[in-house]
Formats: structure tokens, sequence, C-alpha cells
């Protein structure tokens, strides 16, 4: 293996560091050659001069990275396999699943965005559009922000369309200004953002992960971190499709092939560990000479962290231990008690049916969340039911294990929640780059507007030299004007503070009305009088007022006020102040009128005068 330069992996480092990409993981020779490729273009003697080079120009970072990045990706790559995928592996998977269940899709390292949208089509093609728009969720990443953005355009010419079928292109594709736009409600359920596979964490709960081509520029070990976290991303029945270059030989306990000539993969299910158990070397053939062997085997199986029960093959209880009396309550005094009859046979579970199965069959049965309350908490655990065979192969008994998995199924619950969350703020920005998008269509079409109407714009320049005096001397007069207008204002905002001052300093209460006799405008003392504020009785009908005042006998002259021959009159009347003490208040109504000498009055104002208070 040939030694590595401390000064390239220095500037491996610096990237890192600075500019948050990790290339320590890429295999040295094709990573070596791309930069030395790039620093001759620059004139860089050594890795320490690029360096400084690029801490002198930042620009420098972009072109490197395009250098580094090989963003190889087309249509339908690779025809042969994308028709296996979509007739052998997605038909099966689409159809094992509930008509209504979301279908999560990954496409790591999707460059400019051409395979995520070959897995849309696919999808499209096998459930129908209305049911795609429902179900299906395509999440594409990349660590290339350039990349991302000409994949979120979703716009490509007439070399990227050449492996995309003719009827495809016609039904996904829109053919605007020489280019072709993939469908826009389609295109809602493709969500692209930086993810970096060696850094950044995975995407949970997936269906179905593309990587092709993409972890042949990633070093043995680095390959094996990546295809952990692609395991713990994908579902149990989850299928990864890799590219032509990629085999994953050395990888079987993580995933299986479906088809290895096509690079299709099962995901294995991770077997189950139980918490604290380390697997240990195997014991010498010699046998070894143990005193009170039998004691400490029983006491061993009292002291496991694991409710567990043990049974005869005819269904007696011969086993127990703490932690499960700790649970349901079954200590050493049930045994060679029939297991049938004992509550936990059916409580939280019907156990007596799955340990017959496990008898019939001699196989390992798991039951998976098991419910049942304790202590004011509920308790989840999940049950797993083993045959105990002996070693002429008879059939000795079962035992059963409870896992306490409450915790883990709040933390499960959590990522599920935390997934939920990033799943929104991943649509929000989807959202937000479509609203991009329609603002970019939308400038696009401006300028070409403004290139067409370019040439009728220096015919006209003349023409507008010509009119500038005009307009300097209109700009002069709109100038003169918005002064007046300014003056105009500030002097009826004074007016309007003058006449709020002479309203609040009157003695008398006022209110204005319209025709309708609607209250437009309601002072101080006439709030100080009846008890409603100016807020609760503007807009009101003035004689649905419930207030002390004799309403009834105000009508004569508000109609008088109102009329065509308007005229101002006044009536004494009794009434009653907000503190409920008797009044006498002379009302004064006269017409509203504006200063040119409205013949119809536009309203009325009504004074209410209070006279001596009469006492109760």
């Amino acid at each position: 293996m040939q030694p590595t330069d401390p000064h390239f992996e220095a500037l491996l480092i610096y990237l890192k560091e600075s500019r948050g990409f990790d290339f320590t993981g890429y295999k040295r020779s094709s990573l070596v050659r791309r930069v030395n490729r790039r620093m001759s273009q620059v004139g860089a003697a050594d890795y320490l001069e690029y360096v400084d080079y690029l801490q002198v120009h930042p620009d420098e970072f972009t072109a490197l990275f395009n250098t580094i990045l090989i963003n190889v990706t087309g249509f339908f790559r690779d025809p042969e396999a994308w028709d296996y995928l979509s007739k052998d592996v997605l038909g099966p998977m689409i159809a094992a699943k509930p008509a209504d269940s979301p279908i999560r899709v990954w496409c790591a390292g999707c460059a400019s965005g051409e395979e995520a949208y070959t897995l849309a089509m696919a999808l499209a093609e096998l459930l129908g559009l209305e049911a795609f728009k429902d179900r299906v969720k395509i999440y594409a990443t990349d660590v290339d922000e350039e990349q991302l953005n000409e994949a979120r355009q979703a716009t490509y010419g007439d070399r990227e369309m050449e492996n995309v079928p003719p009827e495809l292109a016609e039904r996904y594709f829109e053919h605007t200004n020489g280019r072709y736009a993939f469908r826009k409600d389609m295109r809602r359920s493709v969500i692209f953002g930086r993810n970096d596979l060696v850094q950044d964490a995975p995407i949970s709960r997936i269906d179905l992960l593309t990587c092709r081509n993409t972890l042949m520029y990633f070093n043995a070990e680095t390959q094996a971190k990546i295809l952990g976290r692609f395991h713990f991303a994908l579902r149990d029945d989850g299928v990864l499709f890799l590219g032509k270059a990629e085999m994953l030989l050395s990888h079987t306990s993580l995933f299986t092939p479906i088809d290895l000539k096509r690079r299709v993969f099962r995901r294995v299910p991770r077997l189950y560990a139980r918490p604290g158990v380390a697997f240990a070397d195997a014991p010498p053939p010699a046998e070894l000479a143990v005193t009170g062997l039998d004691e400490l085997r029983n006491e061993a199986f009292a002291a496991s962290p694991l409710a567990q029960l043990s049974l005869t093959s005819d269904g007696l209880v011969a086993l127990s231990n703490r932690q499960l009396e700790k649970l349901f309550g079954v200590s050493s005094r049930d045994i060679g008690r029939p297991f049938r009859d004992l509550e936990l046979s059916y409580r939280p579970v019907e156990l007596r049916r799955y340990i017959e199965q496990v008898q019939l069959e001699r196989r390992t049965l798991r039951i998976s969340d098991v419910d049942f309350p304790r202590g004011g908490d509920q308790v989840n655990v999940e049950v797993q039911i083993s045959p105990l065979v002996g070693a002429d192969g008879s059939l000795l008994g079962v035992n059963i294990i409870f896992h306490d998995v409450t915790a883990a199924r709040r933390l499960k619950d959590e990522l599920e929640h935390a997934n939920q969350q990033l799943e929104a703020a991943y649509e929000e920005l989807q959202s937000t780059n479509e609203e991009l998008e329609t603002t970019n269509e939308e400038l696009q079409s401006t300028v070409e507007e403004l290139e067409t109407t370019n040439e009728e714009l220096q015919s006209t320049n003349e023409e507008l030299e010509t009119m500038n005096e005009e307009l300097q001397s209109t700009n002069d007069e709109l100038q003169s004007i918005n002064d007046q207008l300014r003056i105009s204002s500030t002097q009826l905002d004074e007016a309007n503070d003058f006449l709020e001052t002479v309203l609040t300093s009157m003695e008398a209460g006022v209110a204005v009305v319209d025709p309708d006799l609607r209250i437009r405008m309601w002072n101080r003392r006439a709030e100080d009088l009846w008890g409603l504020r100016s807020g609760e009785v503007i807009g009101q009908h003035f004689l649905n007022l419930d207030i002390g005042l004799p309403i009834e006998r105000l009508r004569p002259i508000l109609r008088a006020a109102l009329g065509a021959d308007a005229t101002g009159t006044e009536l004494q009347v009794d009434a009653v102040n907000r503190r409920g003490r008797a009044i006498s208040v002379r009302v004064a109504c006269t017409p509203l009128r504006r200063r040119e000498g409205g013949i119809q009055p536009e309203g009325a104002i009504i004074v209410m005068e209070t006279g001596a208070v009469e006492p109760v």
C-alpha cells in the first residue's frame, strides 16, 4: 500500500475544518489525481502552497469541489437494471403494502436530479398519478450545493432527455423555451437537501434507497460506515439499489443480494441481542470440574435483568426469576402449577396459543408491542418464546422471556416525532424552493421581454432626452404641490387636534349621528354622563342605546334636525346618570351641514347639558 503524503492529509483536514467537506474517507489514488489536476491549473507547486492559495482565493473551493465531485448521472441509466427494479422489486413491494400507506424513497448522491426524477416516473407508472402524489416522498440528497440547485430547477436539454422514452417525456415533462421541465405537481413529491453520507445522520423508515456509483469513491472503512447507516435507514424489508461498479460482497451481514447482476440488495434484519450480554469465547473441549454448578445456574437465572419463565413440556411452571415476580407477580411459589392457571397465561397477552405453536414448529416466536399498566405507568414489553430441546432432539419445555422495551419505545416515538419535524422542514423548504422557481420563471420572462424591447428603447432614447426638460419642469411643479399637500396635511392634523381638544373640554355631552342615527362621535363628557365608552357606542343606533336618557322623547327633535327643512331644537328632559342619580338634561339637536350650505343635512349634533342634580 502506498503511504499517504502528510501534507496531502493536512490539506484534507483543512477542507473539512474550513468548509465542512470530509474527503478523508475517499480513495487516495483518485483523490490525489484530481487535486493534482486542479493544482496544475492554478500553478501551485505543492500541497502547502495550495493551502495558502485556498486561503487567499476563497472562490477556489468551488472549482476544487467540482473537480473532486464528478457528477455523472442520467435518466434511466442502465435501462435493464431499471426495468428489473420496476417490474420485479417495486411492483411486489407496492402490492405488499396497505393501499394508503406512504412510500419513502431516498436517492443518495443525486447529483443534478435525473435519477430522482427517474424514480418518480417509475413509481408514478406503477401507482398512478394521484396515488403517487398522495403516497410517495422521494428524498434526494447530495453534498454539492451547485448540483442540488440545478436539480431543483428540474429543467433539462435535449441531450439529457435522450434516454427518456418519448411516451414518458410527453407524460411527465413540459416543453418550454427549448428545454424540458418536470411536472410541477409531481415535483412537490421530490425533496432535495444537502446530506454528507460520511457525517450527517441518515433519513429513516426508507422503503427503497438508491446510491449508484457513489460508494466507489470511498475507501473500505468509510464504505462500511456508510452501509451501516444505510442499513439503519431502511425498513426491515427495504431494498438497496447500487450502481454496476459496486458489489457489497463483504457486507452480507447487512444486505443480501436479490439480483447481484443488477446490483439490487435487500436489508438483512438485525439480530436481537439482549442488553448487557456479550459473546464469549467457546469453552475448551475438556469439561471443567466446577463445584456448586447447579446452584450457580439457578442464581444466575434468578438474578437475570430480564423477566424469564421456563415451562415443562407438560405446561407446568419450572423456573421463574425475580424480575418476573416484579413485573407480573409470578414467583417461586408458583413452581409446579399449570401455566394455564396463571393470569400471566392470558394477560396482558394470550400466550397459550403461541406456546402451542412453538412446541409444534420448534422455532422461536416473538410478540411485539405488548402494553400493560403498572404503578400508574404504561409498560411496553416484547415477548420471546423459545423451545428448549434436549441433546436427543426431544422437547424439554419452553422458555419465555419478557424484554422491557418501554424506554426504547419512547425513544422510537421521539425519533419518529423528530423525523416528522424534519420532514415538515423539508416540505417547507420545498415550498420555498418552488416559490423561488416561480420567481425565477417570472424573472426569465421579464428578461426576455426586456431584450425584445431593447431596440425600441434605443430608438426612443432621443425622444426621452427631449422630454427630459419637460419632465424636470413637471417634477418641480409636483414638488411644489407636494409641499402644499404637506402643509395642508399639517393644518388638517392641527384642526383635528383642536377639534378633539374642544370636544373633550366641553362641559356638555356631545354625540354626532349620521342620517341613519348611527353614532359617529361620542365625547368624554358623554362617557362620564352615561357610562358608555366611545368604543362601545361608535356605529350603534342612537335610539337603541340603553342609557338613563329618555330616548323616545328625543325622536321629534331628531326628526326635525334631519328633515328637508332641518332646524335646530332643544328639549328639557329628566334622566338618570351612570351613577343612578336623577338629573335634568337640556338636549339640543342641531343639523350637521357642510360649510358650502348643503340642503340635506349629513347628520345631527346632539348636545346634552345637565342641570341641577335632584336627590334620589
